[in-house]
């Protein structure tokens, strides 16, 4: 295949993103798009350079000249839609974060899964921001083997999205879920094992309490903390603070062993710097090994162009070169279902775990709705 023809299913902020990227991408280019409001649905296609409008996701599924599906619309409707393009033709899917929101939603996930017959990607993108990446290549040797790993991340609030389904839990699964399952999808990635226990406090203290949205006001956490310790002994911490708009690095990483201690910082949308304070901050890498001591820094520049497409550091497009070597039959998997349903299972343990003031053994049966 010499071009992937891609079908965006929701096309608010984050649909655009995808789009701008793939954009990017010499093998690939969006053909069809699919909103539910259709001024949002031409405005992708415009962005799409015209790409086709799909009045449904069923003519947007059926069509012949979509090659693979990226599902981009609010978290609660993720699992349903997964369903209904299994009824109507399987054909690859990059399918946004988080992948349920609900854990009476899991067991449907794994019957969908063994139905399903084409690659499905959980887009897990924090993976491939460059100063993360460059932090998982070199984390063994940098540390001789993890011991403590701790995921600090101080941004700004929720952003608005249509209809304003992002301000309520019942939507999202909660900020645990929502926001933090790319940190747990990380967590497993680097400490290479699976949790086992999960300890949480969190909560909502600045951000939309002042909202109100047909006489509702929003219950989305803004603040926690949440400790997670692993089957091989090692333990992983996260912090997460979303009124904290002013910090120089939005994500923080770092990982520590015997031999030493690897770090990343990793600057937020390059739009929300303010020009008052100078040039945007660089991403970087810091090392510091026990002997001879560090710290040792290197700057890890991202190409402007990636950057101007989005607001994940570059990750979004270099996701998508993965995603299209797949579908093109060139690549594998490497975030797969299993991995998007744990990172999801870990953020309801720690929803559960802060709603409860206790800690949560992974696979603890809940079927409480995060509030």
């Amino acid at each position: 295949m010499d071009m992937v023809r891609y079908g965006i299913i929701g096309c608010g902020m984050m649909g655009q993103e995808h789009i701008n990227n793939i954009a990017l991408l010499p093998q690939g280019e969006v053909s069809c798009v699919f909103d539910p409001v259709p001024e949002i649905a031409e405005h992708a296609s415009k962005l799409a350079n015209g790409a086709r409008v799909a009045r449904t996701l069923q003519d947007l599924v059926a069509s012949d000249d979509v090659d693979a599906l990226v599902i981009v619309s609010p978290n609660h409707l993720h699992v349903d839609q997964l369903f209904e393009i299994s009824k109507i033709r399987h054909l690859p899917i990059l399918c946004e974060k988080p992948l349920y929101t609900h854990a009476d939603q899991a067991s449907r996930l794994k019957i969908f899964e063994e139905r399903y017959q084409a690659p499905v990607w959980v887009a897990m993108e924090y993976r491939y921001m460059p100063p993360i990446a460059a932090l998982l290549d070199e984390v063994m040797s940098a540390t001789g083997g993890i011991e403590m790993l701790t995921i600090r991340e101080h941004r700004f609030p929720f952003l608005h999205k249509i209809g304003n389904w992002n301000r309520f839990n019942r939507n999202t699964g909660g900020t645990l879920v929502e926001k933090c399952c790319h940190f747990f999808d990380l967590m497993r990635l680097t400490m290479k094992s699976e949790p086992v226990r999960v300890m949480a406090s969190a909560g909502q203290s600045v951000n939309h309490t002042g909202e109100s949205y047909a006489g509702e006001v929003p219950d989305i956490w803004d603040n926690g903390y949440v400790i997670v310790d692993f089957a091989n002994g090692r333990r992983a911490m996260l912090e997460l603070c979303m009124f904290a708009e002013g910090s120089r690095y939005q994500e923080e990483i770092a990982a520590v062993g015997r031999d030493g201690k690897i770090e990343c910082h990793v600057p937020g949308p390059g739009r929300f710097w303010s020009s008052d304070l100078g040039p945007e901050p660089v991403a970087r890498l810091l090392l510091s090994p026990r002997s001879p001591k560090g710290p040792v820094e290197r700057a890890i520049p991202v190409d402007p162009t990636l950057l101007e497409a989005g607001d994940h550091n570059g990750s979004t497009f270099y996701q998508h070169e993965r995603f299209n070597a797949v579908v093109r039959g060139e690549g594998t998997v490497e975030v797969t279902l299993t991995d998007g349903a744990k990172a999801v299972e870990m953020g309801l343990a720690a929803q559960q775990s802060a709603l409860e003031g206790r800690a949560i053994m992974i696979g603890e049966a809940s079927e409480a709705v995060p509030a």
